[in-house]
């Protein structure tokens, strides 16, 4: 499978979201990012049910939702409502993993589960067989425009070998300093999904950017 892009809409201008997703939904990416922060989990706070509910109806792409918050269990059907397909939350939140996992799924979206830099690939041996898509920080989550964790290219070794070995059919998405100095090498670690900030939104061309960074 040929890597994806998944430019995030945390990196874009908020005067003019409209703006960002039409500039996604005409571009070759498949994705569309969605970085929901509280505060509590990560020390900034990004945007929420209101904004992924009123820009679901501009475009067909896939919402790719990335909980960055305490306690997710009680808003999982309120993002499926809102529109997300896929749902990430964070191994270090979720207190019954297993349990919020298969509440996703049965709320009719993809399940994902995300690792931070400090976390080992280990511990997702007992549950990388249930999942759709690990996301593997490749900064301290919180922030956009971070420098790019090295030792990712080591976790994401792991995690590829983790996967077959568990027989998983989930994606591996790396989020955080991702841009065309990095990509292929990403691609070759076993990266399926990038997600692209910064390199994307803030470039001179966006749409150029995210051509550049599909065709690796």
């Amino acid at each position: 499978m040929a890597h994806l892009i998944a430019p995030s809409l945390l990196s874009a201008d908020f005067s003019d979201l409209k703006g960002a997703v039409k500039l996604v939904d005409e571009s070759p990416a498949p994705w569309l990012h969605l970085d929901v922060m509280d505060g509590v989990f990560v020390p900034n706070i990004s945007f929420g049910i209101p904004v992924i509910r009123s820009i679901r109806p501009l475009t067909r792409k896939v919402f790719d939702t990335h909980l960055m918050i305490v306690d997710p269990d009680p808003f999982i059907n309120v993002f499926s409502d809102a529109g997300a397909d896929i749902l990430t939350v964070h191994l270090e939140a979720c207190r019954h993993l297993h349990r919020t996992v298969q509440a996703i799924k049965a709320a009719g979206m993809k399940a994902g589960v995300s690792i931070n830099p400090h976390t080992p690939v280990s511990s997702l041996e007992d549950i990388i067989a249930d999942l759709d898509l690990v996301l593997v920080m490749s900064v301290n989550p919180g922030f956009g425009g971070q420098k790019f964790i090295a030792n990712t290219y080591r976790k994401l070794d792991q995690l590829r070998d983790l996967r077959a070995r568990r027989d998983s059919k989930a994606l591996i998405e790396v989020d955080g300093g991702v841009g065309q100095d990095n990509v292929r090498e990403l691609v070759r670690h076993g990266a399926d999904v990038l997600v692209a900030g910064n390199s994307v939104f803030n470039a001179k061309d966006p749409m150029a950017a995210i051509v550049a960074l599909t065709n690796g």
